[in-house]
C-alpha cells in the first residue's frame, strides 16, 4: 500500500516538524481519552471536537483548552484543513463516519471494533488503500508495555512453539445496550493475539458458546475457542456477571509459559521455565501415544516494564505512519481480522456453538484438513 503523505511532514524553519491537524469525532466514553492524549502530543494539533450532543462536546473542548466544537461532520471537514480524524463513536456509526472522512482525503484512527460487520470493515479498508490513506484501528492494548514485551518474547522464540492460549476477561457489568459480551470484551483479546502471534490472527474455524441468564436479549457470558497450527488451541472467556474483575492471559509454549496479569502492577508478566518437557518426545504419533510425559521445573522471572500511557503511543504511531508512508502496527487490516472473527462468533452462536468458518480465511481450510 502506498500511503499518501502530507506537506506537514517537512521540517519548518526551526528544524521541527509542524504538528499534524486532527479532530476528535465523538465526545462520549473514549473521546475524552483521545482528546487528552492528542492535546498532550508533540505530533498533533487538536483542532476541534465533533459531536451530535453539542453540550457534551463543549465540556470536552473546555477540558482540553477550548478548541472548536461542531455538530456536523460535513461542516467539520468543510471548515477545517485537517490531516486526520479520530473516531470514537458507537460501532454501528463507524462505517459512515470513516467513509466520509476517507472520501474527504483524511487519515483515520477508529475505535474498536473497526465496524459492526465484516462487509463494512472491508469497504473501509479498501477505500483507505485506494486513496493511499492511513486507516488505523485503536487497539490500545497492543501499545501497552506488557503486550509489547509479550510480542518480543513470542517473536524471539523465548517461549518456543505456542501450545495453547487461555485468556480470561471478566467483571461485573456493564451490560451494553447494543452488543453482546463477545463484541464488547473479546476485541481486546483478539487484537492482542493478532499482534503477538506469528503471522497474526488467521483462524480457519471458531466455535462460540454464550448464555443470557438475565434475559437481556444479549449473551452476558461467553466462551470462544479456535485452533492454531500444530494442534494448539486458543480459549477466550468473557463475562459481564462476575463479582471479581480478572484480566489474565496465559500463553503456553514448548520452552516456557508466560502469564500476563494486567491487574497486578507490581508483576504484570511472569515467565515460567517449567511445564511439559518436549526435548525427548518421540517423533512419530504412535510412539508419542505410548510414551510417558516428562516435566521440567525451572525458574520464574518477571520482565521489567517501563510504564507509560499506551494511548499516547497510539497517537504517536498514527503520526509516524502518516509522515513515513508506513502501515501502522494496528492497521485497518488488523481491525478487519478481528472483525472477521467476531462475525463468525455471531454465526456460531446462532447455531448453538457449531464450528463456523471465518470469512477471509477459507483458503486455509484445505491446508488445515
Amino acid at each position: 500500500m502506498s500511503i499518501r503523505t502530507v506537506p506537514s511532514g517537512h521540517l519548518n524553519g526551526n528544524g521541527m516538524r509542524p504538528k499534524l491537524r486532527i479532530a476528535v469525532v465523538g465526545a462520549g466514553y473514549w473521546g475524552p481519552n483521545l482528546a487528552r492524549n492528542l492535546k498532550a502530543s508533540p505530533d498533533w494539533e487538536l483542532v476541534a471536537i465533533c459531536d451530535l450532543d453539542v453540550e457534551r462536546g463543549m465540556k470536552l473542548a473546555e477540558s482540553v483548552g477550548g478548541v472548536a466544537v461542531l455538530e456536523s461532520l460535513d461542516e467539520l471537514l468543510d471548515t477545517y484543513n485537517l490531516d486526520a480524524v479520530a473516531v470514537a463513536t458507537p460501532a454501528h456509526t463507524h462505517h459512515g463516519v470513516v467513509m466520509t472522512a476517507l472520501r474527504a482525503g483524511k487519515h483515520v484512527l477508529v475505535e474498536k471494533p473497526l465496524a459492526d460487520s465484516r462487509a463494512k470493515g472491508l469497504e473501509m479498508v479498501d477505500e483507505a488503500n485506494a486513496r493511499g490513506l492511513v486507516l488505523m484501528a485503536d487497539h490500545t492494548y497492543c501499545f501497552t508495555p506488557a503486550v509489547l514485551k509479550i510480542q518480543e518474547l513470542v517473536s524471539s522464540g523465548a517461549l518456543g512453539d505456542i501450545l495453547y492460549v487461555d485468556s480470561v476477561r471478566i467483571n461485573l457489568g456493564l451490560v451494553q445496550p447494543d452488543v453482546n459480551v463477545f463484541w464488547d470484551l473479546a476485541p481486546h483479546d483478539l487484537s492482542i493475539l493478532d499482534f503477538v502471534l506469528p503471522g497474526g490472527l488467521h483462524p480457519t474455524e471458531i466455535s462460540a458458546h454464550g448464555a443470557d441468564p438475565l434475559g437481556t436479549g444479549r449473551d452476558c457470558v461467553g466462551h470462544l475457542t479456535f485452533g492454531l497450527p500444530n494442534d494448539a488451541m486458543v480459549h477466550i472467556h468473557v463475562n459481564w456477571l462476575s463479582p471479581t474483575k480478572i484480566r489474565q492471559m496465559i500463553i503456553g509454549g514448548s520452552k516456557r509459559t508466560l502469564v500476563w496479569d494486567d491487574l497486578n502492577p507490581q508483576q504484570r508478566l511472569s515467565v515460567y521455565d517449567r511445564g511439559v518437557s518436549l526435548e525427548h518426545q518421540p517423533r512419530s504419533a504412535a510412539d508419542k501415544k505410548t510414551s510417558a510425559i516428562s516435566y521440567r521445573l525451572g525458574d520464574t522471572w518477571s520482565p521489567a516494564l517501563q510504564e507509560r500511557e499506551p494511548l499516547g503511543q497510539v497517537v504517536a504511531e498514527l503520526a509516524t505512519s502518516i509522515r513515513n508512508h508506513t502501515r501502522p502496527r494496528t492497521s485497518g487490516e488488523s481491525g478487519l481480522r478481528v472483525l472477521s472473527v467476531l462475525e463468525a462468533v455471531t454465526q456460531s452462536l446462532g447455531t448453538d456453538g457449531r464450528s463456523t468458518i471465518v470469512a477471509g480465511n477459507e483458503a486455509n481450510l484445505q491446508v488445515v484438513r
